[in-house]
């Protein structure tokens, strides 16, 4: 059920909700639930309330036993292991998993981690490194959140004596012979041997691996206390690469992120906590949007303006010393990174609407600059994404290479796109929503063409207005404190499981809208529900909204689509909702 309204400037965004309408007089709850296909009680208990033994068995996975046994046997016997990550924040967690689980299983492991230079290496397995590390002596490798692509350096493994383990979730090859040659491939999506859950990170991964690395150390599939205690303890580093590498907020990922958000604050690891003390969040609960807009971006500016290595020096560090000074590091970095973002923000969005970019005639943004930052590029790509509901590459011009990154909307699968324009690329690789690319100069008006014809062909220009989604109607009167505390039981929200939104339809104004915040940037305003009896009011937030604050007349009926929430101050707690989209009446 939708319906599209009109906005500022003659542009269109539609009001679209969820689920189904629930049986009407239901409680406000019960409506959000059945909007979520929650009407079953059980079930309903199950999602509201869910348990750690909901995580499948790591055995489920394929290759996930001949894995485990040979980074066992090879820590057991000295073998010198190195583990290769990404320089994201789902790589670093992943390794940092990796890490700690084997040198628990094994103290006297001689386990190493490379992390490839974002910039001078570019993304995954790449030859020359795994050379470098098999001549320094490594005899096993363990990719995580990399490699399910790299045929041509898992030869180069094979041939120089290297067992070489991949652990991934990136998009696959379609065809199960063209997966590389490894010793074991761990994966929850290998052509014909998918798993239940296929949306795992790479960290979800590497976590499945620690587990079965933990049983098999055990002698049983009871694991022993202390490893049990490490399991728990780093559902923390895990559920920060749930949430940073955007994958579906449900099923496995939704429990990992529950139980792991908990722990970030106190984790045991001394790095993680000098990291949160750094973004000033000691104070704060850490959820998913302090994650998202806090924490992640710390730990990737490390791989964006210099060398990740240092983000998981400081997740697997016992050096508080080191570890204050490296979370202060990030901070500075992550600084530097946002002013970089923001100038090629400014400069990507004039090219793209000077090229015709942003129309419905062309679906997708195709640029390249010789000055943007490659690090940067991807995140700026998100900024795109957002303003103007397309898919989005960017990429710097190096020399005889442009390389950078993509990001997509839902409903456009970004990497089958690719595929799709495989011949004029030098490499590629990611899923869905996100990849990485690299194009010859001279190929780039061709690639271009190609993948916004590829988006032409797959989305309508009705795909690119822009949603905004709700679960159900309600109720100024319907928003109490005891029915949001019930709602927020949802969360963790993410992609796949969005913040709850309600609408409420010919609400009153009470009284004009008002400015608040650094340089009045904010706006707030006190709706009522419209008669009906005894009149209570909440408070709305519209947050960088004090630009529309002169379109909404004092005590105007208007409609709203709201993200209900409580405010505590000063030990008092109250309802308030953060206005999503309105319309004024």
């Amino acid at each position: 059920m939708h319906e599209t309204v009109a906005c500022e400037k003659g542009l269109t965004r539609r009001w679209t909700c969820r689920g189904l309408p629930a049986p009407p007089g239901s409680a406000l709850c019960d409506r959000v639930l059945a909007s979520r296909g929650l009407q079953d009680l059980d079930r309903a208990r199950a999602y509201l309330s869910p348990s750690l033994t909901q995580l499948r068995d790591p055995a489920e996975l394929p290759d996930m036993d001949r894995a485990a046994s040979r980074i066992l046997d090879a820590a057991r016997a000295g073998e010198p292991i190195v583990i290769y990550g990404d320089y994201d924040v789902d790589g670093i967690t992943a390794s940092t998993v990796m890490y700690r689980m084997i040198r628990a299983v094994c103290p006297q492991a001689a386990v190493s981690t490379y992390i490839p230079h974002r910039l001078e290496e570019g993304y995954g397995l790449n030859a020359e490194a795994i050379r470098a590390l098999a001549h320094g002596g490594a005899r096993l490798i363990v990719s995580v959140d990399c490699g399910v692509t790299a045929s041509a350096e898992a030869e180069t493994a094979r041939s120089l004596g290297v067992d070489l383990i991949i652990t991934d979730h990136h998009n696959p090859p379609k065809d199960a012979d063209e997966l590389p040659p490894a010793f074991a491939l761990v994966h929850p999506g290998l052509p014909g041997r998918e798993s239940s859950f296929r949306d795992l990170c790479g960290a979800g991964v590497a976590y499945k691996v620690a587990w079965r690395l933990a049983t098999l150390a055990s002698g049983s599939e009871r694991v022993r206390e202390d490893l049990r205690g490490l399991l728990l303890d780093l559902l923390g580093p895990v559920s920060l690469g749930v949430v940073a590498d955007v994958v579906p907020l449900v099923d496995e990922n939704r429990v990992l992120t529950r139980f792991g958000l908990g722990r970030v604050k106190h984790s045991p690891f001394v790095g993680l906590r000098a990291l949160v003390r750094a973004a000033g969040l000691a104070g704060d609960d850490i959820d998913t949007e302090r994650v998202g807009f806090v924490l992640a971006p710390r730990l990737n500016a490390c791989g964006r303006m210099g060398h990740a290595r240092e983000a998981l020096e400081l997740l697997i560090t016992e050096d508080e010393v080191r570890a204050a000074e490296i979370a202060l590091q990030l901070t500075r970095l992550n600084e530097q990174r946002r002013r970089t973002e923001q100038t090629i923000v400014e400069q990507a969005c004039e090219l793209a609407e000077a090229l015709g970019m942003t129309g419905p005639q062309r679906r997708a943004i195709v640029l390249a600059h010789e000055d943007w930052h490659p690090g940067v590029v991807g995140i700026v790509c998100s900024r795109l994404v957002e303003r103007y509901g397309r898919p989005t590459i960017l990429m710097q011009k190096q020399g005889d290479l442009c390389v950078g990154s993509g990001r997509s909307i839902d409903g456009f699968n970004l990497h089958g796109a690719l595929v799709m324009c495989a011949e004029h690329l030098s490499g590629f690789g990611g899923h869905d929503m996100a990849a990485g690319v690299r194009v010859h100069p001279d190929r780039l008006a061709a690639f271009a063409e190609a993948f916004i014809a590829q988006a032409n062909s797959d989305l309508r220009p009705d795909d690119l207005v822009r949603r905004v989604e709700y679960d159900c109607d309600g109720l100024v009167r319907e928003l109490d404190v005891r029915a949001i505390e019930r709602l927020q039981m949802l969360a963790p929200f993410g992609r796949g499981n969005p913040h709850v939104a309600v609408r409420l339809r010919g609400v009153r104004v009470n009284g004009a809208p008002k400015r608040f915040g650094s340089h009045s940037r904010h706006m707030s305003l006190e709706l009522v529900d419209e008669g009906g009896g005894v009149v209570r009011g909440v408070r709305a937030v519209g947050w960088g909204w004090a630009e529309h604050a002169e379109s909404i007349p004092a005590g105007c009926r208007l409609d709203a689509i709201v993200r209900p929430t409580i405010s505590t101050w000063n030990g008092r707690s109250r309802v308030e909702v953060e206005l999503q989209d309105v319309l004024v009446r």
